[in-house]
Order: C-alpha cells, then structure tokens, then sequence
C-alpha cells in the first residue's frame, strides 16, 4: 500500500501547491511542483475483456518518468518493456505494493537503470499456461492478445531484443517457459525462486500437497506427464538450445526456499552449463519469501536495463 501512497501524496502536493500560490512566486512555485511531479514514475491499471480466458484481466504497467513527455513528440520515443509475471496468491499490484516501485525509482534517481516499461499482468493461479484441460487458455491469452494489445497501446520499441520477461515462483516457471518456448519474442529473461518442479516430486504428489492442491487444475489430476512435459522449461531449454544460445539469462534462489525449488534452479543450472548455453545464476542465503524477492529485485531489474541496452548496440 506504501507504493499506491507516494502516488497519491505525490499528486496531492501539486494540487496543494496549485492551491497555496498566491503572490509574486505564484506562477514560478506552480511551475516548480509541476516539475517535481513529472519527475516521478506512474502506473496505469487498467483491465482488458480477454476472448480466450472468456474474462476480464487487470494489469498495470509502470510508466518511467517523462514518458507522456517523450511519446507527444514526433518521432515519439520508444521503450523496451519487461514483462513481469506475479507469484501465487499475489497479483498485478503485487510487485508495486511490496515496495518495488519506491527500490525501482530510486534506482533510476541514481542513474542505474535505463528507462523502460514494467507491465505486470493479473495471472491467478494458471502458471501462465494452457491447462491440461484445454479450459483456461492462458498462454494462449498472453502471446495472442496481451502483448499485441499492450505494445500497440504504449510506445514500445519493437523486436526480441527490447522485450524480456521476468517473475517470482509461479511467475519464474511462466518466464522461463516463455522465454523458452518462444525465444523469437524475448531477448532477455530473469527469474526468482521460479517453480522448477520435477516429475518424482509430481508423481509422489509432495510438491501437490504443499500448494494446497492448486496442481491438478493447471496439469491435471491425476498429472498429465505429456503436458507437463511439453511446459516443462527444463525439456524446452533441450528443445530450443541452439536458439536461446543468445538471450541473456538470469536466475536465482534461497538456498532454504520451502518448495524446494533450490534443486530445480540448480538443475536447470547444471543443464544450460552443460548445453553450453551462457546464463548468470545465484544461490542466496534465504527462503520462499516476499523479503527474499525484495532484496534481490535490483539485480534483475539491472539485468534487464543491461540486456536493454546491449541490444541496441
């Protein structure tokens, strides 16, 4: 909630300097509270009436400072975009009431990031794929409707290179399967704490016990092995190596995560070394926790400004 209150306290400054200018000063203090306020970052949250999930999908995207500024001229200025996929039980706002939008800015203050859009789709509980049952159609959603839509409503700059995703748990699995699935649209992935999961732990039904059953509605019930396989972002690394042999890649997990996990980002480490695929992984001191996301979340953030940039070059 902190995040949503900067904003508010932001844009209640301007309108209480609009409303105290009185005097000589006046015109010049109203100037100067404008500007303050164009200095900072906003998020537009809006929803979208999806035609594959049959439902309406919220999503908010953080717009860098100057943006409105920078698209009125012509040619208007183009962003990369990072698509940031949420975690289970969290949602579009997640990342932004967690206090990454206050980390996020004061980076950007600080001149370490570059400037481009962070949009964060609403994903329940779907792992950001088709289920097994062919009902919910996420994948189908985000690749079909929410990027075409998203990157003809802002000012984005085109190609692979200037698009790269990124996410937490339920969200890192949807990363690394897209961004591995479809390595001809991103050029940059990052994930935290992803849902690497094996199919002893699906077949043993732990990893199903310990996320309340939420399993079988994404990969059935019992587990469908084919689909499973066919998401499976490890099997994908295998399947399209040579062509992710250039996206830059970026991961990490707490060494005590709960899920386990651990052991899946350290599989997937183990593979991408062994395929000669070039990535950049950690193993931190910590658990499955949203203090464990924070801390690192500058990390990926710079990751992505880096992968950003090169890709202009």
């Amino acid at each position: 909630m902190g995040s949503f209150a900067s904003l508010r306290m932001t844009e209640g400054t301007v309108s209480l300097c609009m409303q105290s200018t009185r005097g000589l000063f006046a015109l010049a203090l109203a100037a100067l509270c404008i500007s303050l306020a164009h200095a900072q970052s906003r998020i537009d949250c809006s929803v979208l009436q999806s035609h594959a999930l049959k439902q309406r999908v919220h999503y908010c995207v953080l717009l860098p400072s100057g943006y409105d500024e920078a698209v009125a001229k012509r040619p208007a200025k183009q962003y990369p975009v990072l698509y940031s996929l949420h975690g289970l039980g969290d949602n579009e706002q997640s990342l932004f009431r967690s206090g990454g939008w206050n980390l996020i800015e004061n980076l950007r203050k600080q001149h370490k990031l570059g400037d481009f859009l962070i949009v964060t789709p609403e994903g329940r509980a779907t792992f950001y794929i088709n289920s097994a049952d062919g009902r919910v159609r996420y994948s189908d959603f985000f690749l079909g409707e929410f990027i075409p839509y998203i990157e003809g409503k802002y000012s984005i700059r085109r190609g692979r290179a200037s698009r790269g995703i990124t996410g937490v748990s339920m969200g890192g699995y949807g990363a690394l399967r897209f961004a591995f699935a479809h390595p001809e649209l991103f050029g940059s992935v990052s994930t935290q704490s992803a849902a690497l999961m094996d199919e002893q732990s699906l077949g043993a039904g732990r990893l199903e016990s310990q996320l309340g059953g939420l399993l079988g509605g994404v990969f059935g019930n019992p587990i469908d092995h084919g689909h499973w396989k066919r998401n499976d972002p490890l099997a994908l690394a295998k399947l399209n190596a040579g062509a992710i042999r250039g996206m830059a890649i970026y991961f990490n997990c707490g060494r005590n995560d709960e899920y386990g996990f651990a052991a899946g980002a350290e599989a997937l480490h183990r593979q991408l070394r062994a395929q000669g695929i070039k990535h950049e992984y950690h193993s931190y001191p910590g658990n499955h926790s949203a203090s464990y996301f924070l801390a690192h979340l500058a990390e990926t953030m710079d990751f992505h400004s880096r992968a950003f940039e090169s890709g202009r070059q």
